[in-house]
């Protein structure tokens, strides 16, 4: 199986597994009490899943494939990390200056989310790539 494949689906399990039990489970009162008014009911599963598979592409191109050419850990770690903070953070952004009831507690935690749960995704991709990469 390729790399990039094995990163990819590596990457995938860890992000959509995480951020899972941290939507489902931990953070979803914290969302509700935040913007409940802006929240659906029910999420649209199909504008999910686009997100899911384009991020994890990003995630990577610009984390886990320069942190194997560099044959780094680390490096693979802080390019999610950075990743993770741009991407949550321009979303954030943007949410605070266009949403009535947008917080921004609600920003920081996201953003810490993401940069998190990005560096969490990418190392995953580094290292299971890096075990069959031999």
């Amino acid at each position: 199986m390729p790399t990039p494949l094995i990163a990819y689906l590596s990457a995938a399990v860890a992000f959509f597994g995480l951020d899972y039990i941290w939507l489902s489970r931990v953070a979803i009162g914290f969302y509700r009490s935040e913007i409940g008014d802006l929240l659906r009911d029910k999420p649209n599963m199909m504008a999910a899943a686009a997100f899911y598979l384009f991020y994890i592409g990003g995630i990577v191109y610009f984390a886990v494939m320069p942190g194997l050419q560099k044959e780094s850990l680390a490096v693979a770690c802080l390019n999610g990390a950075l990743l993770g903070l741009v991407a949550y953070g321009t979303y954030d952004a943007t949410n605070l200056a266009t949403l009535k009831n947008w917080t921004l507690h609600v920003s920081v935690v996201d953003v810490l989310w993401g940069a998190i749960l990005t560096a969490i995704a990418a190392s995953s991709g580094y290292l299971v790539s890096s075990y069959f990469k031999g």
